[in-house]
């Protein structure tokens, strides 16, 4: 019982530490004015990489043995457990999914940054195809929330690029 106690302590730090990067990953982005298109893929490989090494961690062999001592003990911390390591893989699903999605707007990124606004235009309608394609496909970015941001950071940086084009000219 005494290991038991130690382990199921463990447990509890690790879901209070877990319920944190959760919790973090679902407070609103705090970003620039004039941020482009590229940082949302940016925000999303983070997110990604922070998601999948914690899914490393909770299904390695350490934490396997620890959870099945607890299995076996009939931890009641076990409940908790579970729930959290579904939420951690939805959410590394979630970003993994966003990821795939966003890469296939690349391919734009350095169109609307570099062009000028009239070579600019000639990208714009494959671009709102591929939104399009993005907003009809996509189970985790076709919310309101994510549509609005992504539009409005490829607005950013068509006004950024016309205002170098400005500047220059």
């Amino acid at each position: 019982t005494e290991i038991t106690e130690k382990l199921e302590e463990a447990i509890m730090i690790w879901s209070k530490q877990i319920r944190q990067v959760l919790v973090e990953s679902e407070q609103v982005r705090r970003e620039a004015d004039d941020v482009g298109p590229s940082a949302e893929l940016e925000h999303w490989k983070t997110r990604m990489s922070s998601f999948n090494s914690l899914l490393d961690e909770i299904k390695s062999s350490r934490v396997k043995k620890i959870i099945s001592i607890l299995q076996a003990a009939r931890s009641k911390t076990l409940k908790q457990w579970k729930e959290l390591d579904g939420k951690i893989t939805i959410a590394a699903n979630e970003a993994k999914d966003n990821v795939k999605y966003l890469y296939t707007l690349d391919k734009f990124f350095g169109p609307l940054a570099k062009a000028s606004p009239i070579t600019m235009m000639e990208h714009v309608p494959s671009l709102m195809n591929t939104v399009c394609m993005i907003y009809c496909t996509s189970p985790y970015y076709n919310t309101s929330e994510c549509m609005t941001s992504l539009l409005l950071k490829i607005t950013n940086q068509m006004i950024n690029t016309c205002k170098t084009y400005l500047c220059e000219g």
